[in-house]
């Protein structure tokens, strides 16, 4: 079976160059691809991920996700692909096919996988030909949450009224009416 060669190219803040070349089968699912890199990085493994098919101007198209999560939606237009169920070979449209994994998508880290060449066999396992770079370490970067989230600010009890000062539960509750509440007093 013919091997596939994909430089990866860890997206970093780091001003020097972080990638692996990896060597893969084209038989072989985006699972193991999606291993191999992780791995390759020294990554735990244990976030959600999607690749995305892409272009030479590195936009995302068709999803290829870790799991299904399609949840038998049949609204959905385009459903993802599952990696262990897609193979890299049928994916493949260009001689120098575009690959992007987005990895924990809280964190997100983004890895560019480019293939840059062909061989008459591949490996039995994926394989690491070439490392260049140090890999940070997988929690160094900072969590991305938008202050619009309701779970990533800071509580404060005045968070039940709006800018306006209109109660959100409209309930009438007021701190003030349980002042002389004793929790065995019934």
């Amino acid at each position: 079976m013919p091997g596939l060669k994909f430089r990866v190219l860890l997206d970093s803040e780091q001003k020097n160059e972080v990638f692996r070349d990896i060597l893969i089968k084209d038989t072989e699912n985006f699972e193991t691809f999606y291993k191999a890199i992780i791995s390759s990085f020294r990554f735990q493994g244990d976030q959600m991920a999607s690749f995305y098919v892409s272009n030479d101007d590195w936009d995302k198209g068709h999803e290829i996700s870790l799991m299904d999560m399609s949840y038998e939606d049949d609204s959905i237009d385009a459903v993802p692909s599952v990696m262990k169920d897609a193979v890299i070979k049928n994916l493949i449209t260009e001689p120098d096919q575009k690959f992007i994994l987005v990895y924990d998508f809280m964190r997100m880290w983004i890895f560019l996988a480019e293939l840059i060449g062909y061989e008459k066999e591949g490996p039995e396992t994926p394989q690491v030909t070439l490392s260049m770079g140090m890999a940070p370490p997988e929690d160094s970067r900072e969590a991305t949450v938008s202050e619009d989230d309701d779970f990533g600010g800071e509580y404060t009890d005045d968070e039940d009224e709006d800018d306006l000062g209109f109660d959100d539960y409209e309930d009438g509750y007021n701190e003030e009416d349980m002042g002389g509440y004793d929790d065995y007093d019934y």
